[in-house]
């Protein structure tokens, strides 16, 4: 077994921006038919999601709409340009070298995020990462790379959600959390609480203002990585 469990959140801890927002600004700025709507009403639901107000059901029915308009040929291509413009650019040496350390040292690293993995699993490729858990898309008849449907997939990763998906996972792997000397969980967001602290060492990143209140009250390390 692997000597120790990273888990990361990706949005605002790795990377210094939210990437399904990214994702829709980029949309938008295509030109592509109501995408500068859909990326106004995603802003909306950030803000929602930063102060812990987040309907995860109204959340995903709107960013998913957007995939679903889309042939996944087209949606593919526009990805290698997102990342090409956006998220490379936004890949940050103190990030790459956070997540180096524990690869050097042998620990399984994982992300866990509540953005989707149509968007998140390239992004996690970019960063180093062989583990991604996002929400999962449905597609048409189930082919997964037919056209998405709109519709999310599974316990989606958010708030008490990440814990269920985190813990499938390792039990996939043959493992439970509490098997792990030592565990981590890097996020920025007062939504990943309930993860945070069921790791042994919960590490607030880059922290929203009532995360790193908590963090200071309970003595969790803050870290600062942009």
């Amino acid at each position: 077994m692997s000597r120790n469990l990273a888990l990361f959140d990706l949005d605002h801890t790795l990377l210094p921006l939210d990437s399904d927002q990214a994702w829709a600004h980029f949309i938008a700025g295509l030109g592509i038919e109501d995408a500068a709507r859909h990326a106004e009403e995603t802003d909306a639901y950030y803000r929602l999601y930063a102060a812990g107000e987040l309907d995860m059901a109204g959340y995903l029915k709107h960013t998913l709409a957007l995939l679903a308009r889309h042939s996944r040929e087209q949606l593919d291509t526009w990805h290698v340009q997102f990342m090409r413009d956006v998220i490379t650019p936004a890949i940050l040496p103190a990030a790459l070298e956070l997540v180096q350390r524990h690869r050097d040292a042998g620990d399984l690293c994982c992300i866990v995020t509540a953005t989707n993995v149509f968007i998140t699993q390239p992004i996690g490729k970019a960063l180093g990462f062989d583990h991604l858990l996002g929400i999962e898309l449905d597609t048409e008849g189930g082919d997964p790379l037919a056209r998405y449907t709109g519709t999310a997939l599974g316990v989606p990763t958010f708030r008490e959600g990440k814990i269920t998906r985190t813990e499938s996972w390792l039990a996939s792997l043959g493992h439970r959390l509490q098997d792990f000397p030592q565990s981590y969980f890097y996020s920025d967001s007062i939504n990943d609480v309930p993860l945070m602290e069921r790791v042994t060492h919960p590490v607030a990143t880059n922290p929203d203002p009532r995360l790193l209140a908590l963090a200071t009250e309970r003595g969790w390390p803050v870290i600062e990585l942009f």
